[in-house]
């Protein structure tokens, strides 16, 4: 969520290099809290000192909370060396869904080109619903096949909820009126299946129009890209779902992407940490459990690519590592 991201961040996210990408903090390489309407400037905490007995705990806990299952999780099949504009085959994406099987009743694909239109399908005879993406940016015809693909996915049966952009308005590659349209679009192609925009909170607030046309408005909650200490994260993300459950009355809302990476740079007084990113995937899970929130969690793997758009964090955002090993518990 930045103001100003460098120039290697905004071309990366105009270009067909972000294509099929599965979050968007590219754009918010570099961000200040301050600039996040409603955003607190935080002020990093102590380190925490984890003693072995402390650890063990938080090990079961996560453990525990993965074998009983989240509700969704979100889910790119790059292997090492591929990245967004990558060919994806079939066999890569079952294989990789195959580690999430046990593990969640959902999965969230993020584009309908170059071989991601086959995750839906896939998902569905794995017996997983599916949050089906058409990733929108600044290209036109590439904007035209994520339709097209999108519509397609779905009319054969395998896009259980369809989301027609992600974080478009963020990087502002759209007018909310193109945008508009294209939800529209969609909307109009598949009555019956629930049609909705993923984007930052805040947005929903700033972009009543876009809200309104939603069956779904799937916000995306990052504590960690406003600076948030990790043990108040739980609660600033609540707040995050809060603002936009009011900016959207009666709307089905749900948590689409948010995480915590475990490597890397701090970001304000957000500290990646092993420790940190187990303790928030437990926080955030027993209260979507407890409170019968809808929550796509980011990320199943960890992505080496993402390394050029966030720095060093974007790779460790992931549940399983880039080879797809178990990284925690």
């Amino acid at each position: 969520m930045s103001k100003a991201p460098s120039h290697s961040a905004v071309a990366i996210a105009s270009g067909a290099h972000q294509r099929g990408a599965t979050e968007t903090s590219v754009s918010r390489s570099g961000a200040d809290p301050a600039t996040v309407p409603g955003a607190t400037s935080w002020t990093a905490s102590g380190p925490t000192v984890w003693t072995t007995e402390a650890r063990d705990a938080l090990s079961d806990a996560f453990s525990t909370t993965l074998q009983r299952g989240v509700h969704g999780l979100c889910f790119s099949p790059y292997l090492e060396g591929q990245q967004p504009g990558s060919q994806i085959d079939e066999a890569q994406i079952r294989e990789r869904l195959r580690i999430l099987q046990p593990h969640t009743r959902w999965v969230r694909s993020f584009s309908c080109t170059d071989g991601h239109e086959q995750t839906p399908r896939v998902a569905h005879e794995l017996g997983l619903k599916t949050l089906v993406g058409a990733w929108l940016g600044t290209d036109a015809e590439i904007n035209e096949r994520e339709l097209q693909g999108v519509i397609e996915v779905a009319r054969a049966g395998h896009a259980d909820i369809v989301a027609v952009g992600n974080e478009v308005l963020l990087r502002e590659d759209m007018s909310e009126d193109e945008l508009l349209g294209c939800i529209q679009r969609v909307r109009d192609a598949l009555p019956g299946v629930p049609v909705g925009y993923v984007d930052a909170y805040y947005l929903f607030e700033k972009h009543p129009r876009i809200t309104a046309a939603c069956d779904v408005v799937m916000t995306n909650c990052y504590p960690f890209w406003e600076g948030c200490p990790r043990e108040q994260a739980l609660a600033y993300m609540q707040t995050m779902v809060q603002r936009t459950r009011a900016a959207a009355p009666g709307k089905r809302v749900l948590i689409s992407e948010t995480g915590w990476p475990d490597e890397g740079s701090p970001f304000h007084g957000s500290v990646p940490s092993r420790e940190g990113a187990m303790q928030y995937f437990v926080d955030c899970c027993r209260w979507a459990e407890e409170d019968g929130i809808e929550i796509f969690y980011f990320s199943a793997f960890d992505e080496a690519w993402k390394v050029g758009a966030e720095g060093d964090v974007g790779a460790f955002w992931g549940l399983w590592d880039k080879n797809g090993a178990p990284k925690f518990g």
